[in-house]
């Protein structure tokens, strides 16, 4: 049997229900199996898997396995009709995983997974009504539902600069575009004329986010490269921070991890990026890996209000920190990795910071000419001055 999860995080609470009603039922014949890390691997081992034993086996999958390799001996197939899509905003910048209803196409592929070999059965958890109704009939392409930061900042690699006339397949929203190649420019990538600079062009050879990019190529700058490539590492796998939480670790998702950072220390050798560390008993230690993180996350920052809630800096979204959050208290400013959109806008993965910081590191993007009225903007006015006096007063 098959069933399909809305995403990753699903299969765990899925794989341990379906345990808990055999053992209660009294069953001894039964034998689960996930395979969202390195799934393709994992459904080519469990197509013999199937076959060799007399156990009842489930499969809890995500979507990637609609479209995998055909597993021998899956007979019945559970289809809740939903699945995590990404999807971006260019008009706020956020990029955020969603529940959606699965196309009409996705449909069909998950219950042609039953009975390719034998008769079988797909369960569907929705109505006919719906299916013929409120699903699409296709998935929208994920390059109109994506950020194109990476996209762009490889095809300007390439040689690529007329992005306006490029033949996409799915040509993507022309404001995607622009907050691409305006996320590029503020993070140095590339200059005023749309050119890639020298630092671009090293960030375009980093299999990363280009925010993860810039923030490890800069630790070298604030001696904390080892560490920051092993934060950049987890980060990169956002299934082990949840799974290492749930279950206390993960050893396969460490060895995931740790395959990511060497693979990253692989490329700031070829550039000759130091890989060094701040002494541990320094009073910058910490200080140094987050003006590390600003210099690639800046724009993803939240001030906390007078009201008591956060604001996104620029953007004005009203956020609150994301329940698995480890700070013990409420920073005034902080950096957050992602923006969780649920029944309440969430930011999660957040670090405390010093609005100093995001002036000094990020001054093109912290012009206030450009801000919206808000307490977050008077407080960088009164530090904009206070800096600008300091430097007025050594001369």
């Amino acid at each position: 049997m098959s069933a399909f999860p809305q995403s990753p995080v699903g299969i765990e609470p899925s794989f341990r229900t379906a345990e808990e009603r055999e053992l209660a039922g009294g069953l001894n014949h039964f034998k689960g199996s996930n395979g969202h890390k390195n799934e393709v691997k994992c459904l080519q081992y469990l197509d013999k898997y199937l076959l060799s034993s007399d156990f009842v086996k489930v499969v809890v999958s995500t979507n990637i396995a609609e479209t995998s390799l055909t597993i021998d001996g899956v007979v019945f197939v559970i289809d809740p009709g939903f699945a995590k899509q990404k999807v971006y905003n260019p008009r706020i910048r956020v990029e955020s995983l969603l529940v959606t209803a699965i196309s009409k196409a996705s449909a069909q592929q998950r219950a042609g997974r039953a009975g390719r070999t034998r008769p079988g059965k797909c369960f569907r958890l929705y109505t006919e009504k719906a299916y013929k109704t409120e699903m699409q009939d296709n998935t929208y392409p994920e390059i109109l539902r994506s950020n194109l930061g990476s996209v762009v900042l490889q095809l300007k690699k390439l040689g690529i600069d007329d992005l306006v006339h490029f033949d996409f397949m799915d040509p993507p929203a022309p404001e995607t575009l622009m907050r691409a190649l305006e996320l590029l420019n503020y993070l140095a990538a590339l200059n005023d004329d749309g050119d890639l600079t020298e630092l671009g062009s090293m960030m375009a050879e980093f299999p990363l986010d280009p925010q993860l990019a810039k923030m490890v190529i800069a630790s070298c700058d604030y001696n904390c490269s080892n560490e920051v490539l092993s934060i950049t590492a987890m980060l990169s796998d956002h299934e082990s921070v949840q799974w290492c939480y749930d279950n206390f670790i993960n050893y396969r998702s460490l060895m995931s991890a740790d395959n990511v950072r060497q693979q990253l220390s692989r490329i700031m050798d070829r550039f000759n990026l130091p890989r060094r560390s701040t002494d541990f008993t320094s009073r910058d230690y910490y200080i140094n890996i987050r003006k590390a993180l600003v210099t690639g996350y800046f724009m993803q920052v939240a001030h906390l209000e007078r009201t008591g809630h956060y604001l996104t800096v620029k953007d004005n979204q009203v956020v609150q920190l994301h329940p698995s959050t480890v700070l013990d208290h409420k920073p005034e400013w902080v950096l957050y990795n992602e923006f969780v959109l649920t029944t309440k806008n969430y930011i999660r993965t957040c670090t405390d910071i010093k609005p100093e910081w995001l002036v000094k590191i990020a001054p093109q993007y912290y012009d206030m000419s450009n801000f919206p009225q808000c307490e977050a903007k008077r407080q960088l006015d009164r530090i904009i001055a206070k800096l600008q006096s300091k430097e007025y007063s050594q001369y």
